[in-house]
C-alpha cells in the first residue's frame, strides 16, 4: 500500500477496491440518496445489470459493511437492501464528486458529446 508524505499508509487503494467497479458506486448512490430498496427495484434502476451481477455486487458490499440485507419472514419472501451508517458517511464524497464534475468536467464532456454528434 502506498504511503502519504507523512509516512502513514494511504487507504485509497483499499477504498477503491471496496467501492470500485462498474456497479458498486451506482448501487451505493441509489441506497444512500433514495433509501432502502428491494432487489427488483435496484435492478430496474441499474439499466443493463444482470441478476447475477447485482447479487454479486450486493454481497460484496454487504461483506464490506456498506450494505445491510434484511429478510422478512413473509410469503412470498421480501428482501430489502439499505446503506449502513458507514456507507451513509460516503454521502459527502458523492456530493463532492458531483460538484467536481460540474466545476471541471461537465463542459468538456458536453463539448465532446457535441463533437461526436456532428
Amino acid at each position: 500500500m502506498p504511503r502519504n508524505q507523512d509516512g502513514t499508509l494511504c487507504p485509497a487503494p483499499v477504498i477503491f477496491t471496496m467501492i470500485g467497479g462498474k456497479w458498486k458506486l451506482s448501487i451505493l448512490q441509489i441506497l444512500i440518496f433514495h433509501g432502502t430498496k428491494r432487489f427488483g427495484e435496484l435492478q430496474r434502476e441499474l439499466e443493463g445489470i444482470t441478476q447475477t451481477m447485482l447479487t454479486k455486487q450486493l454481497r460484496a458490499l454487504e461483506d464490506d459493511g456498506l450494505v445491510v440485507r434484511k429478510v422478512y419472514a413473509e410469503v412470498p419472501p421480501r428482501v430489502e437492501y439499505s446503506a449502513t451508517p458507514d456507507a451513509m458517511a460516503l454521502r459527502t464524497m458523492f456530493q463532492s464528486m458531483h460538484q467536481w464534475w460540474i466545476d471541471h468536467r461537465q463542459e468538456k464532456s458536453d463539448e465532446k458529446n457535441l463533437e461526436l454528434q456532428q
